[in-house]
């Protein structure tokens, strides 16, 4: 049985103290650190950009997961490749062409990512579910952390679940939004693969058991 995949989500970190913030996920279990770059336009917020992923790319020693919620996300692609991102999740709804988007993201080297509003029906991956190496489930409105969790994504994970089994796809499924222990049980029982978790770790009294205990959560026998 695979076990649970965590990428902590840097948005919820102290960036007061980040230094800190990354040595903590250096030294947890945390499979790879989630970035969210928003520009404030295809969402209600901004984060960061460029010069913070060549920061933490310079401290990190896990996997950087960059979720990209920015309009034209093709620009960045080029200028970031030198980091050393493992994943670049780029969302459907920004993507004029999401199979060329896919293959520019390919040809940098990277793994190639699509993730989902939650609006968004996961039939419009039909056609390229074999292309994808990781499908980005959002279970909140992208743009803010912190929010409630979508009931209905649930069953999203369960479609997805199966079109990626009848396609021969070896796409993981990503979730983002409202994650703790109780709905991380409810996906992984659904057929999550990874878990993105940023307040409910990095506001927990111990981060490094709250990462344990949710690579911990096996679906349900």
């Amino acid at each position: 049985m695979k076990e649970t995949q965590v990428y902590p989500s840097l948005l919820s970190a102290d960036f007061g103290n980040l230094q800190k913030e990354i040595e903590m996920i250096n030294a947890s279990e945390a499979d790879s650190l989630h970035l969210d770059v928003m520009d404030g336009v295809f969402v209600p917020n901004i984060t960061f950009g460029a010069p913070i992923l060549q920061m933490v790319s310079k401290h990190i020693t896990k996997p950087m997961d960059v979720h990209l919620m920015i309009v034209d996300p093709d620009k960045f692609i080029e200028g970031t490749k030198e980091f050393g991102i493992d994943l670049m999740t780029v969302h459907y709804e920004a993507c004029t062409h999401i199979h060329r988007t896919l293959q520019k993201i390919k040809a940098a080297g990277m793994r190639a990512g699509v993730a989902l509003n939650p609006g968004t029906p996961v039939c419009m991956l039909r056609d390229i579910i074999e292309m994808i190496d990781v499908v980005l489930l959002m279970s909140v409105n992208p743009g803010f952390g912190g929010q409630k969790f979508i009931p209905h994504s649930l069953n999203k994970v369960r479609e997805l679940k199966k079109m990626i089994e009848e396609s021969g796809s070896h796409a993981l499924i990503e979730i983002d939004g409202g994650v703790n222990y109780e709905t991380g049980q409810q996906l992984i029982d659904a057929g999550a693969d990874i878990l993105v978790a940023g307040s409910f770790v990095f506001g927990s009294k111990n981060p490094y058991e709250t990462i344990h205990n949710l690579k911990k959560l096996t679906p349900a026998q």
